[in-house]
């Protein structure tokens, strides 16, 4: 407001687009009064992106969006998916926080969520130092030491076993999430 006292400001909200996601989906399997009194649940994240991908697909199919059932794939540093049908999305990798689901540069997307008892209990871990390392230290950078793509394909075409192993558990996530969202969507027109 100091540099730009009249610019009229908006929020636009990153997970608004995925409101419309049922509460099958959006539901942890936890006491349901997590839900209710803490706002435990799946909120995704990419919203503005997906919703963007999605009407452009539409543009450029020609059709309606409100008649189409998509995929919408969003690929950076950050990752995630969405299952769009007839407009409206019905599922996102992407959970409370930005690290569930995809592999992404330094985020470790879905893991077991055991995994952070495991590294307090055996490698005497705090919360904090979990957190770093499933949010900066995971993902492409965790398997092969590099998160941006274009490095680790640099890195693969020099011979780099590690990057190739990283960009292969990369793809293998977003493949199965293809699948699982083509099973959700039972009908797929465009990914």
């Amino acid at each position: 407001q100091a540099i730009f006292p009249n610019a009229q400001q908006v929020a636009v909200f990153d997970t608004a687009f995925h409101q419309t996601i049922p509460m099958k989906a959006f539901l942890y399997a936890l006491p349901y009064a997590l839900y209710q009194n803490e706002g435990v649940r799946r909120y995704g994240f990419h919203g503005t992106s997906h919703s963007y991908v999605a009407e452009e697909s539409a543009r450029f199919l020609g059709r309606s969006l409100h008649e189409l059932d998509l995929i919408t794939i969003h690929l950076g540093n950050g990752a995630s998916m969405a299952a769009i049908k007839r407009g409206r999305c019905v599922d996102t990798t992407m959970g409370m926080t930005p690290l569930e689901g995809l592999v992404m540069g330094t985020r470790s997307g879905d893991v077991d969520p055991a995994l952070p008892f495991f590294l307090a209990n055996h490698l005497n871990m705090t919360l904090r130092e979990i957190d770093r390392l499933l949010n900066q230290e995971s993902g492409l950078k965790g398997l092969c030491g590099i998160n941006d793509m274009r490095e680790v394909m640099k890195q693969i075409r020099a011979g780099n076993i590690q990057a190739d192993i990283a960009l292969q558990v990369y793809c293998y996530r977003i493949k199965k999430y293809i699948g699982a969202y083509f099973a959700v969507l039972e009908n797929l027109d465009a990914i």
